[in-house]
């Protein structure tokens, strides 16, 4: 990816003595990079953390909501706090929600 978008010098070459880190990028279908998470080379990649992001994204992108940190698949997502509207939010999220501050509502994650 960086040599694609020029972040490096032409001549780089790649060897074992300067890998030093791995960045994984997450672009979506319109091309927008979603996220970029850059490990030690000496490191493994977390599998599940990278498909939980995954459907983080994916959820959020077609529903008003927003994930919590150690959010998994099925969880309770956060109402997105710009989404005021009492009719539009019935709508949205028939199951409900619960106000733990005015500004963090809690409900079910949708098609659930």
């Amino acid at each position: 990816m960086a040599l694609r978008l020029g972040d490096l010098a032409p001549d780089f070459e790649q060897d074992s003595e300067t890998l030093t880190v791995r960045s994984l990028f997450i672009i979506d279908p319109k091309k927008r990079v979603r996220l970029i998470t850059t490990y030690p080379a000496s490191t493994g990649r977390n599998f599940h953390e990278i498909l939980r992001v995954i459907d983080s994204l994916q959820l959020t992108d077609n529903h008003s909501v927003a994930t919590p940190g150690n959010w998994q698949d099925g969880d309770d997502v956060v109402i997105i706090p710009s989404l005021k509207d009492e009719a539009v939010i019935r709508e949205k999220f028939p199951k409900g929600y619960k106000a733990v501050r005015p500004y963090l509502r809690l409900t079910p994650q949708p098609n659930k």
